[in-house]
């Protein structure tokens, strides 16, 4: 289990865009699945969007369209620009990667490192 760090979190309003970014475990940890998911206090955590090594996306149905995951494999980081952003999608958002040997799933079950959170905030 590593410690991973995000940041990009701040307030915007509606209809605006933010990009988070996520230092992954390097080449020594080797995962080939991270995500991103996010949480509002006395909610479950919700999966946001995953992605593989060979670059498979998965998204939330609450996000597909507005927000895209990537990775730059030479810094070790992982993105998520966030487009069209509404209230609702105010939440501390988490990254998290995992070694799995199989396809990335939308769960946040599956995955054992985890950063710190980073706060969005999206007024009306």
């Amino acid at each position: 289990q590593v410690h991973l760090t995000e940041s990009g979190g701040d307030s915007v309003h509606h209809g605006g865009s933010l990009k988070l970014s996520c230092i992954l475990p390097g080449p020594t940890y080797s995962t080939d699945c991270s995500g991103w998911f996010r949480q509002v206090p006395g909610q479950e955590q919700e999966a946001v969007a995953v992605i593989e090594n060979n670059g498979k996306t998965k998204y939330s149905e609450s996000v597909r369209g507005r927000f895209t995951v990537s990775k730059n494999d030479a810094k070790d980081t992982l993105f998520l620009q966030m487009d069209n952003l509404s209230p609702e999608d105010t939440a501390t958002y988490y990254c998290a990667a995992v070694r799995l040997g199989r396809m990335c799933p939308l769960q946040s079950s599956a995955f054992k490192s985890w950063g710190q959170g980073t706060q969005v905030t999206v007024s009306s």
